[in-house]
């Protein structure tokens, strides 16, 4: 039986812009990577987001300048719930390394999880060359357009993006998780499928994956997929998850937060 689940725009704000997934997984990215991916399902989590955020807050205040201090400063802030604060560490950045596109990625998809959805898009086109555009900066600029409901505007943006960078698991995991927000699940398995067959695709694209199968009645395959890339602990959750989703024959649509269980917490990533 699939997941028959619908979801809104809402649901899955977090997943399409968040710097960190707060349903989260062990990706094992760096903190001061890129970030453009996210995930919509919900694992175990192993360690707790403000301590995270304290670890970080010591580089940071030893090194203002440091970018990658900045950036998992500001990504452990957000996935601990401390947004505003996040806004400012990254506001300061960008005073100083503001023609960064990390930099300035960062700050527009905080600014966009603090609802400052205008600036947010402004920060990220501005600095964005039109000439020779970031890709990076694409992927962020058209999550930030599908949170504020403009689905066809953002997917013309990834494919921008796709034009640039082909093939790439940050866009096409985006592009996914757009389709999903209009609830189309076969479309989001096509993109997350192309997504997963990349050898830079991170362990969020697998979670997503495995989601979309469950959704679609595939569970056998998604249960697959968990084990294989997860630790015991985490695949096990996310298994247990996606079975209480499938056992469910018509779940009411979502309305509030992202779709996920409780999980316990996670060094931001």
């Amino acid at each position: 039986m699939g997941i028959r689940r619908s979801f809104s725009a809402v649901g899955l704000i977090v997943a399409l812009v968040g710097a960190t997934a707060l349903g989260g997984c062990a990706s094992g990215r760096r903190a001061g990577g890129t970030d453009t991916t996210a995930s919509t399902a919900a694992a175990t989590q192993t360690t707790n987001y403000s301590s995270a955020a304290q670890a970080w807050s010591q580089r940071y205040e030893a090194n203002p300048n440091d970018k990658e201090a900045v950036l998992g400063y500001s990504r452990a802030l957000r996935a601990n719930g401390q947004t505003a604060q996040a806004v400012a560490v990254l506001e300061q950045a960008m005073m100083k390394q503001g023609k960064d596109h990390d930099i300035a990625s960062a700050y527009g998809k905080a600014l966009a999880a603090n609802g400052n959805f205008d600036r947010a898009l402004a920060v990220i086109r501005q600095a964005n060359s039109p000439t020779s555009p970031d890709w990076r900066l694409l992927s962020a600029e058209g999550a930030i357009l599908d949170q504020t409901g403009r689905h066809a505007d953002a997917r013309a943006i990834y494919e921008n993006g796709l034009r640039i960078a082909p093939e790439e698991p940050a866009i096409l995991n985006n592009l996914a998780l757009s389709h999903l927000l209009t609830n189309e699940s076969t479309m989001a398995e096509q993109f997350l499928r192309r997504a997963s067959a990349s050898p830079r695709a991170d362990n969020q694209v697998y979670q997503n994956l495995a989601l979309v199968l469950g959704m679609n009645g595939r569970m056998p395959e998604a249960e697959q997929i968990l084990r294989q890339r997860f630790p015991t602990d985490i695949a096990e959750a996310n298994v247990a998850y996606l079975r209480q989703m499938a056992s469910q024959p018509q779940a009411a649509p979502a309305t509030t937060g992202s779709v996920k269980p409780k999980p316990a917490k996670q060094p931001a990533t």
